[in-house]
C-alpha cells in the first residue's frame, strides 16, 4: 500500500477539489449512542467525490493525450468530474451515460461544456458503448474507478479524514460501486491506522463487492437483479485493481435496502439540511445497522454525493419512515356494521395514523388498509399482536413491495363481476416515452383487467397489471411474457391484492 500512499500525497486534486469538511452529526451522535462524523464530500465543486479521481487522471495525462480529447462512460457523478476537469485543463470531452440516468446529472454535464451521449440501460451497456468510441474516435478513456490514478485521486478523501479527526476513528463507512473510493480510502488509512475498520456499504441489489469478498473472485451480478434506485452505485463488478486492494483492506461490507437509504435520506437532512442522492447517504445507512448493540465509538460516514432528481424526493420521502421503520403497513379485516370503525380505532389507541384506506367489500366484512406511526420493529410487532388479540385479521405488508409502490393507490379498485384474473408486477427503465414503449410491447394479445402506473422519480417504471386468465393459462402467459423481455414478478397470490382490489 505504500505505493498508493505516496501517489495519494502527491495527487493534483487540490487544482479544483475542495477539502470538505467532517462535520458531527449531532442529531445522528445522540440517537445512535455514537460519535458520529459526517465526511461532506457533496460539498465539492460538482457535488460528488468523483471530481478528485477524474482530475488526478486527466492532469497526468500527456500533452499528445490531451489533444486526443476524453471519453468516460458513468452512471452520473464521474461524468460530472471528467467534464470539469476537461473544461478546467481545456480538452474536448464525450461522455456515455445510460438512458436512466438523472437528469440533473446528464443537464450538469451538458453544461460544462461535455458532449453527452444516452445510451443502454446500465452503466455497463454505457461503458462498452463508450469503449467502442474510443476505438473509433481515437480518444482517452478515463476509468470511473479502475485505476492507479483515479484511485489516488479518491484516497485524499481519507488523507483527509485522517488529517482532520482528533486521533484514529473506530471505523469509515464508505459506500462502494465500482470500488474505486473505497480502494483508495483503504489504502491509505490502512497504512495510517490499521486498527482503524474500513466498512463498505453496498445496496442490496448491486452489492458486487459483497459477492466478490464471499466467492473469493469478482463476480459479475445479473442485470436482471440489478437494482437502480441508487444510481451511483450500480454496478454489475467491482474494478479489477479496487478488488486487490479490498481483499487486503477492507474488514467488512453492509447492505441496504431502499427503505433504509431513503431513511439515511432523511437522517442527513436532519443534521445538515443538504439532501444526499442515494448512493450518497449509503455510508449512513449502513453504519446505523452498524451501530446496533454498539455504543461510545468514533464512526465516520462519507457523503458522496447530492446529485438528485427533484422529482425522487416524492419516492424518498414515502419510503423514508418504513426504512427507520417508523411506519407500519397493515391490512385489517373488520366487520362490516355500525361502530366497526369506533371500535377498530380504540384498540389502535394512541398511536398516529398515517394513511386509512378502506372500500366496501361485502355486507358481513370490511378490509382496512391503514398506516401506523410506529417507534421501532419491536412496536410494529406489538401493534399487530394488540389487533390479533382484539379479534382482529390482520396481513403486516410493511415489507410488501406491491402493497407499497401499488396497492395503497389503488384501494377501492375492486372487479365488479366474476372473471378470472392473474396478476403481474413490471419494472422497466424509466426514460421519457418508456410507458408507452411498455404498452407497445405488451401487445393485445390478452384482456388486460387491471393497470396501475406511477411515476416514482426514479430510475425504473413499475406497473401493476391484471390478465384475464385462470390457473389453466398460466404457463402460456408466462411464456408470452418472458417474450416481452421485461422484469416481472406474479403478484396473483399476494395478500395485499386479494384484501384490496380482488
Amino acid at each position: 500500500m505504500e505505493k498508493y500512499v505516496k501517489k495519494i500525497l502527491s495527487s493534483r486534486v487540490y487544482d479544483v477539489a475542495v477539502e470538505t469538511p467532517l462535520q458531527r452529526a449531532a442529531n445522528l451522535s445522540r440517537r445512535l449512542n455514537n460519535e458520529i462524523l459526517l465526511k461532506r464530500e457533496d460539498m465539492q465543486p460538482v457535488f460528488s467525490f468523483k471530481i478528485r479521481g477524474a482530475y488526478n487522471k486527466i492532469a497526468q495525462l500527456s500533452a499528445d493525450d490531451r489533444a486526443r480529447g476524453v471519453i468516460a462512460a458513468s452512471a452520473g457523478n464521474h461524468a460530472q468530474g471528467v467534464a470539469f476537469a476537461a473544461r478546467e485543463l481545456g480538452l474536448k470531452a464525450l461522455i456515455v451515460m445510460g438512458r436512466n440516468t438523472p437528469s440533473i446529472k446528464v443537464d450538469a454535464v451538458a453544461a460544462l461544456g461535455a458532449r453527452v451521449i444516452l445510451h443502454g440501460d446500465s452503466y455497463d451497456d454505457a461503458a462498452l458503448h463508450a469503449r467502442k468510441l474510443t476505438e473509433s474516435g481515437g480518444y482517452v478513456f478515463v476509468p470511473p474507478f479502475d485505476d492507479p490514478d483515479v484511485i489516488a485521486g479518491q484516497g485524499t478523501v481519507g488523507l483527509e479524514i485522517m488529517n482532520q479527526h482528533h486521533g484514529a476513528p473506530d471505523a469509515i463507512f464508505v459506500p462502494v460501486g465500482g470500488g474505486g473510493l473505497i480502494a483508495g480510502i483503504a489504502a491509505y488509512v490502512k497504512y495510517i491506522s490499521p486498527r482503524t475498520r474500513i466498512i463498505g456499504v453496498e445496496a442490496e441489489g448491486s452489492a458486487c463487492l459483497t459477492a466478490a469478498l464471499a466467492a473469493g473472485r469478482r463476480v459479475r451480478l445479473p442485470f436482471e437483479t440489478l437494482d437502480l434506485f441508487a444510481d451511483g452505485v450500480s454496478v454489475a463488478q467491482v474494478g479489477k485493481e479496487p478488488f486487490r486492494i479490498a481483499r487486503r483492506c477492507v474488514d467488512e461490507t453492509i447492505t441496504a435496502s431502499t427503505d433504509e437509504i431513503c431513511a439515511a435520506v432523511k437522517d442527513l437532512f436532519g443534521d445538515t439540511r443538504s439532501i444526499a442522492e442515494p448512493s450518497g447517504a449509503l455510508a449512513v445507512a449502513g453504519m446505523k445497522k452498524y451501530c446496533v448493540g454498539i455504543s461510545g465509538q468514533k464512526l465516520v460516514a462519507v457523503v458522496s454525493g447530492a446529485n438528485v432528481n427533484f422529482d425522487r424526493l416524492r419516492h424518498i420521502s414515502e419510503r423514508a419512515e418504513i426504512g427507520e421503520q417508523r411506519e407500519a403497513i397493515l391490512g385489517v379485516t373488520i366487520p362490516e356494521r355500525q361502530g366497526s370503525f369506533r371500535r377498530f380505532c380504540k384498540v389502535l389507541g394512541k398511536r398516529s395514523v398515517s394513511e386509512f384506506n378502506y372500500r366496501y367489500a361485502g355486507e358481513k366484512e370490511a378490509h382496512v388498509y391503514v398506516g401506523l406511526q410506529v417507534t421501532a420493529e419491536d412496536d410494529r410487532h406489538k401493534a399487530v399482536a394488540d389487533l390479533n388479540s382484539a379479534g382482529y385479521a390482520v396481513q403486516d405488508m410493511t415489507d410488501n413491495e406491491a402493497a407499497k409502490l401499488h396497492v395503497r393507490h389503488m384501494v377501492g379498485g375492486r372487479a365488479l363481476v366474476d372473471k378470472p384474473e392473474l396478476l403481474y408486477r413490471f419494472e422497466f427503465p424509466e426514460r421519457p416515452g418508456a410507458l408507452a414503449k411498455f404498452l407497445s410491447v405488451l401487445g393485445s394479445g390478452w384482456n388486460i383487467t387491471m393497470f396501475h402506473y406511477r411515476n416514482h422519480g426514479a430510475a425504473w417504471g413499475r406497473v401493476l397489471v391484471g390478465f384475464e386468465a385462470g390457473d389453466s393459462d398460466r404457463r402460456k402467459l408466462d411464456q408470452y411474457l418472458r417474450r416481452i423481455g421485461f422484469r416481472y414478478w406474479e403478484e396473483t397470490d399476494n395478500p395485499a391484492y386479494q384484501l384490496f382490489l380482488r
